[in-house]
């Protein structure tokens, strides 16, 4: 499997990160003596199912280490044509590529284990997206006072994970589909007629289940999906505001010192 790593975002004047990155790439935060993005790829390094990573925005410059093969790409601008560029160097580079899987750079929590049981989950089936959500309960249980905002479906209350699987494919099989997505990212009427107007209300009244809100939205789509329900907080615990930073650094910190003593 080849992986895809994003980090692409640059905390601007005003934002509730700019403090700590001063104009910096928040992928290269300090946390517990690393760059934020270095705890991500260390893990891929170290999960079996990962063969190599392409990173967006960063560069050789940045002095990272992978124990794999890594291959840079320039930000593209925004995170689904950061993405789309992301799918393209890897069929690049591998042709045979069926599916990519894509990562954030702020989840530094992760491990190489749940890097391994979310490929093997999802390669269960053969679809074209595979959307990663954190139960509530699994979130706040780890991470007790991260404050993240949830979706409530019929059945469950959930907030994204930040490591999901697409099909390499997809992007140039379905470019119109792919542009609706990029054209609706920051319309939140597009957003609504992209999804439909009735499973939006359905959504926000609460009468879907959770298959429910899969099958219509994919369907609505015209692609195969499917919501993986994860036991690991970790990947959905992302870096957007400072708490959540002095979260991961005191997490990260602790473990860290645990390992040398």
């Amino acid at each position: 499997m080849d992986a895809i790593v994003i980090a692409g975002g640059i905390p601007q004047p005003g934002e509730p990160l700019y403090e700590f990155t001063q104009g910096q790439p928040k992928a290269l935060l300090d946390i517990a003596g690393k760059p934020m993005v270095q705890w991500v790829l260390d893990a891929l390094g170290g999960a079996d199912t990962i063969d190599q990573v392409v990173l967006i925005s960063l560069s050789e410059e940045d002095e990272l280490e992978f124990s794999k093969r890594i291959t840079y790409v320039p930000n593209q601008g925004g995170i689904l044509h950061n993405v789309r560029a992301g799918i393209e160097k890897v069929l690049e580079l591998n042709s045979q590529a069926r599916h990519v899987l894509t990562v954030s750079s702020d989840i530094p929590s992760i491990k190489s284990e749940m890097v391994d049981w979310i490929v093997n989950k999802n390669l269960e089936t053969d679809l074209d997206l595979y959307y990663t959500v954190i139960p509530r309960h699994v979130m706040e249980q780890r991470f007790p006072t991260s404050n993240r905002s949830y979706t409530r479906l019929k059945d469950a209350e959930v907030c994204g994970g930040d490591m999901n699987m697409i099909r390499a494919n997809t992007v140039n099989a379905n470019e119109e589909l792919w542009d609706r997505i990029v054209a609706a990212r920051k319309s939140v009427f597009k957003q609504a007629a992209l999804l439909g107007y009735g499973n939006l209300f359905l959504l926000l009244s609460r009468q879907l289940t959770m298959e429910g809100a899969v099958n219509r939205v994919t369907k609505r789509m015209d692609i195969t999906g499917q919501a993986v329900i994860s036991p690991y907080a970790e990947l959905g615990m992302d870096v957007d505001k400072p708490h959540q930073l002095e979260i991961l650094r005191a997490d990260l910190m602790s473990k860290q010192q645990a390992q040398d003593s």
